[in-house]
């Protein structure tokens, strides 16, 4: 995600698949055994599901016990004016799966039961998942 003056942010908590080719697509296509394709098709709904939440509109960004991360993005929890928390929402409507890593790690409990609901009722990328990992 990025702010309007140019800044990106990290969503804390969460791993969306890559909608464009990288070095993770290609890690993610042979941990997954899936298709570099059928990742990138579910990065770009994913994308343009956060797009669709945030964009154009303020948020509030909340951080946890680190504010950058190795490759100088801000880490953050981000909030819409009226209180919707993205990262968890991205999450629930099941465009995400939780990705943790410590020590930022205020709302993993929260994230992991959003994402076993999402699966339960098969949200979002979870539709089409014929296994335990989206990606």
């Amino acid at each position: 995600m990025r702010l309007s003056n140019g800044e990106d942010v990290r969503l804390i908590g969460i791993d969306t698949p890559e909608s464009r080719y990288n070095n993770k697509l290609v890690r993610d296509s042979q941990r997954s055994r899936k298709d570099t394709d059928a990742i990138l098709k579910m990065g770009r709904e994913a994308s343009g599901f956060t797009r669709r939440l945030v964009e154009g509109k303020r948020v509030r960004l909340v951080f946890d016990v680190q504010k950058h991360d190795k490759y100088g993005r801000l880490l953050a929890y981000v909030y819409l004016e009226d209180g919707t928390f993205v990262n968890g929402r991205i999450i629930e409507e099941g465009y995400a799966q939780v990705m943790t890593i410590a020590p930022n790690v205020k709302h993993a409990q929260t994230f992991l039961k959003l994402e076993r609901e999402a699966r339960q009722k098969g949200s979002g990328l979870w539709k089409s998942a014929a296994d335990k990992s989206l990606f």
